[in-house]
């Protein structure tokens, strides 16, 4: 059988106020293609599908119309859970009426694997599809934990042995799948590293998720990357850019070829739909952006522009090139003395995130945190500081 493996569209999410439902429309136009084209028979969707609990009506409706032309009348088998950004009950709430239609959504964890006849291949396919599992959404709030260690080593065994339960279905002339949207690490900590929570988002290490299985698809990371494990696991990464730390990274679904007791080979195809996210640094001033977007210089990308300046930058002059151009998010002055506090700050200090970066790399294996979980380091990270400073300890 031909499965495809996407995830993370969160539909009605906006970039600074900019509306994406056009690209993520663009999007679904693309993929609609490829499982045609690709002639896939099942296709897999890894959580978040929307941007928040309460999505706009929009997504939803692109939601929707997404699940139809992908199932085509039933013809093709879709399997979707939720993510940590979807409330469960919103996905599964259509669940009766798109089972009709060979559309699978689950929004809690359940006990049942799925199974999923292929007709043109005659083969099964066995899933356990696993949404977002917090503490709250596996109804084990694991209260009598303590220590932070202790807990995450818990929540990690808790996700291991739902998973090791509904393998327990997995045979030898099925095709043995995983779905499920968490943090995964490349392996167990040392005494002397410290494991990464977040928000209650705990990580998985991938021994809870080799349970037999051919492949296990996963959510929640935007960059597309394969998981060091001892057997296949991927993120298959968002379909657009995000924000301006993913600009440049190459977006892509996952297809691969499976049948009984055959070992998976996952191939990107690469997405062309969504506007790129670039950076502009004008070091010779305003004229230099207007030369640029006379030349038509990614003329459909979404710009965060950085100008050199010797003197104020006027409102007009905002305005002039905002006018000239929609696709500019941000545009920041940059004057001589922050430059001169630039050069004057010590080249070879890490910042915080680059530390972070680092470690986060090193306990997964080469793995690139995601923009969102860089973001909420460094405001836990601000927060500590404050509540640690003397205007708290006065209180």
């Amino acid at each position: 059988m031909r499965i495809l493996h996407t995830g993370d569209w969160h539909f009605g999410r906006t970039l600074e106020g900019r509306s994406r439902l056009e690209e993520q429309s663009a999007f679904v136009d693309e993929l609609v293609g490829i499982v045609q084209d690709q002639e896939i028979d099942l296709v897999l969707i890894a959580g978040d599908v929307y941007d928040s609990v309460n999505p706009p009506a929009a997504a939803e409706q692109l939601f929707y119309e997404s699940m139809a032309r992908l199932a085509d009348g039933g013809k093709r088998h879709v399997a979707i859970i939720a993510g940590n950004h979807d409330h469960p009950d919103r996905v599964a709430a259509a669940a009766p009426l798109a089972g009709k239609q060979n559309i699978t959504l689950i929004g809690l964890p359940v006990p049942e694997i799925q199974s999923i006849g292929i007709a043109r291949t005659g083969e099964l396919a066995r899933l356990i599809a696993l949404p977002y599992p917090s503490e709250s959404r596996l109804k084990e709030l694991l209260s009598d934990v303590a220590e932070e260690e202790a807990l995450r080593s818990k929540y990690s065994e808790r996700v291991g042995a739902l998973i090791r339960k509904q393998a327990a279905a997995f045979e030898a002339g099925t095709v043995n799948l995983i779905m499920s949207h968490l943090y995964v690490l490349g392996g167990l900590e040392t005494e002397s590293e410290r494991p990464i929570q977040v928000g209650g988002a705990y990580t998985v290490d991938t021994t809870a998720l080799t349970a037999g299985a051919q492949y296990v698809a996963l959510g929640h990371l935007h960059r597309p990357q394969n998981v060091k494990a001892s057997s296949p696991i991927r993120y298959c990464g968002s379909p657009i850019a995000y924000s301006f730390s993913e600009a440049g990274q190459a977006k892509s679904v996952t297809v691969l070829d499976l049948q009984p007791g055959q070992a998976a080979e996952p191939k990107e195809i690469f997405l062309t739909s969504g506007r790129p996210l670039v950076s502009w640094k004008a070091k010779e001033g305003i004229g230099q952006v207007h030369q640029w977007l006379e030349e038509k210089r990614d003329a459909s990308a979404w710009i965060d522009l950085e100008i050199n300046m010797t003197e104020a930058m006027s409102i007009e002059q905002i305005q002039s090139l905002r006018k000239a151009y929609d696709g500019f998010i941000h545009i920041r002055p940059i004057y001589p003395e922050m430059e001169a506090v630039r050069a004057a700050a010590p080249k070879a200090d890490l910042s915080m995130e680059e530390h972070f970066t680092r470690f986060y790399s090193r306990q997964t294996g080469g793995a690139q945190p995601e923009p969102e979980l860089i973001r909420l380091f460094l405001e836990l990270l601000e927060e500590k500081e404050q509540l640690g400073g003397p205007e708290y300890a006065s209180n």
